[in-house]
């Protein structure tokens, strides 16, 4: 039996809504299911099959997975707003050098040499973090959606010009993918609707019998073009 709905799983700071409304378009009947799973979590919720498909965060652990790249994220230092750093449009790791740096347990970037001296206390999630960066403890280096995500009014952040970026991808089961998952791989990567692998495959080659058929077909309808009377002149 075809499975009646799909299920996406998303990080946070993920941005699955534009996907959603194309999921709505074409598949009016099958239901797009949306969860929020932690960063850690997002590989291991697609293997033990709790979500169909997960936008997650790289570099993870994707045995048994296919990875699909989306996109990368810029990566930002929060700081409150009236911090020396917010004066500047942008950021270098120099910039950041000395400041003291907050480190949640969920952190995502993967930048070993970051800039800044951390703090002693690491808070559990970012969204703690952000909230100590504002009583001024130090900065926090985030990608830029978690930065929108948990935008405070007393705190601004910066991008910073030499930090990596941070990799956004879709990772599926491994192996032969079901029609429905088949589908939301094309939306997300901007497929137009009607679109499939399958028509791309190409078609099949005529069997020798088939295509002495056909020459037969042809020579048989120009020969009656041939014979056909043209129209009288006269009267």
């Amino acid at each position: 039996m075809p499975a009646s709905s799909l299920t996406l799983g998303y990080v946070p700071g993920g941005t699955p809504a534009k996907w959603a409304r194309i999921w709505a378009e074409r598949h009016p009947d099958v239901p797009l299911r949306l969860r929020t799973v932690a960063a850690a979590d997002a590989a291991d919720e697609v293997r033990a099959g709790t979500v169909d498909v997960a936008v997650l965060r790289l570099p993870a652990e994707t045995s048994g997975l296919a990875v699909i790249p989306l996109y990368e994220e810029t990566t930002v230092a929060v700081v409150p707003t009236d911090h020396i750093l917010s004066a500047a449009d942008e950021l270098t790791t120099a910039d950041l050098a000395g400041e003291p740096k907050l480190l949640p347990l969920d952190d995502v970037v993967d930048w070993a040499d970051a800039p800044g001296a951390p703090v002693d206390h690491r808070p559990e999630t970012t969204e703690s973090a952000v909230e100590l960066v504002a009583t001024g403890i130090g900065v926090l280096i985030v990608p830029q959606s978690l930065a929108r995500l948990h935008h405070r009014k007393d705190l601004t952040y910066r991008p910073i010009a030499d930090a990596p970026a941070c990799p956004v991808a879709l990772a599926v089961p491994d192996g032969p993918q079901s029609a429905l998952i088949e589908d939301f791989i094309g939306i997300v990567r901007g497929r137009k609707p009607g679109s499939s692998r399958a028509q791309t495959q190409p078609t099949p080659k005529r069997t020798a019998r088939e295509k002495t058929l056909a020459k037969q077909a042809a020579r048989a309808a120009a020969g009656k073009v041939a014979r056909k009377p043209g129209r009288s002149r006269g009267r």
